[in-house]
């Protein structure tokens, strides 16, 4: 469950006046979408036609995390986003018509280094997009696009972004199905039905540069992409979220996010996903998950280490951050960075933690 940050972007860019905006939880992803298209269980899922833009939908994105170590097992995280925000739901316009805003996050994080940057884009004139046969994901210079020439356009990408303080270029390939997360990839995120659409492939291989302050390292290791498409995510009582996507040695891969609300318990979910890519919806029942300690962090108290039981699994592990300043210093900011894996499995994985 990737930021989802398109909405209040929206309503930056669609100008405010001075009267008061009702509650619509974080990021304005709570607010109500009734011109668009609703989430609904039932969805059959169409590849590759769904690595593609979603017309009808308010909001989506294409979200890559990758764990990396240089040849002296130096750590090392990389992030690049793209999302996808509608201003209206009819169909899309060509030209200066268009009404899709892109915006693209990238960062880099080091063991005592993070950067991030962003970038925006109007849709309709080639500044940014997504396009199929071949596929491609870009936005400015930042790119996520398919090498492969087989009918799996995500057998084989290469990533790249650039800001002045970093530049990395990855290449990312998997030979495993793709994982549909939730019940049969329809992704709910509250008691009262908000949802999303959302597929992943958490059996990336990444390798390539990856260059932070000058310095150039040749790294290596697993990468997620998360895809998901939604009209209305998040109830208005929805603070904000914490999302988990863990790479373990044992072959399996972890999915868990947890809703927290101005009211009541947080919403806790997740999808527990074998080395063969066969998954288990996870139900709150079925996980317990802690904070544990927290840093001070741009003013404010983050929980950089967590304790995550999973006993029907035997999973006992905590996880910590590798750099617990992974602040997103953007217009929306946010934390995400890579975090390390100890207990009853190793391994490694991306944590991010929004609306604190």
């Amino acid at each position: 469950m990737k930021i989802k940050v398109g909405v209040l972007l929206l309503a930056l860019l669609s100008g405010c006046d001075n009267s008061p905006e009702p509650e619509k939880g974080f990021a304005g992803l709570g607010h109500q979408a009734e011109a668009f298209i609703p989430v609904v269980p039932g969805r059959v899922f169409n590849f590759p036609l769904d690595h593609g833009p979603h017309d009808g939908f308010r909001i989506e994105w294409w979200y890559v995390t990758a764990n990396l170590k240089d040849d002296q097992g130096q750590e090392f995280g990389a992030q690049w986003t793209l999302f996808r925000s509608a201003l209206k739901a009819t169909p899309e316009q060509s030209g200066w018509s268009n009404q899709t805003i892109w915006l693209g996050h990238a960062a880099v994080t080091s063991a005592t280094v993070h950067h991030a940057a962003e970038r925006y884009a109007r849709g309709g004139v080639g500044q940014a997009g997504v396009s199929l046969a071949p596929f491609k994901a870009w936005i400015d210079d930042w790119h996520f696009s398919s090498q492969a020439t087989d009918e799996d356009p995500l057998a084989d990408l290469q990533l790249s972004a650039r800001d002045k303080a970093f530049n990395y270029q990855l290449r990312l390939t998997s030979t495993r199905p793709l994982v549909l997360q939730g019940d049969k990839g329809f992704s709910q995120k509250s008691e009262q039905g908000q949802a999303s659409y959302y597929y992943s492939q958490p059996f990336f291989q990444a390798s390539g540069t990856l260059e932070i302050d000058g310095k150039t390292y040749t790294v290596s290791g697993p990468a997620w992409l998360d895809r998901e498409w939604s009209s209305q995510p998040l109830t208005a009582n929805q603070t904000g979220w914490d999302w988990f996507a863990l790479h373990l040695d044992s072959g399996d891969q972890v999915m868990l996010y947890r809703m927290r609300q101005k009211d009541g318990a947080p919403y806790l979910t997740g999808t527990w996903i074998d080395a063969h890519g066969q998954t288990q919806l996870l139900q709150a029942d079925d996980i317990s998950l802690t904070p544990q300690d927290t840093a001070n962090v741009a003013g404010r108290a983050m929980p950089v280490s967590w304790s995550i039981k999973i006993p029907g699994k035997h999973l006992d592990i905590t996880i910590g951050a590798l750099n617990p300043k992974a602040w997103m210093d953007l217009r929306i900011p946010y934390w995400e960075g890579p975090v390390q894996l100890s207990g009853s499995h190793g391994g490694q994985g991306y944590l991010e933690m929004t609306g604190y």
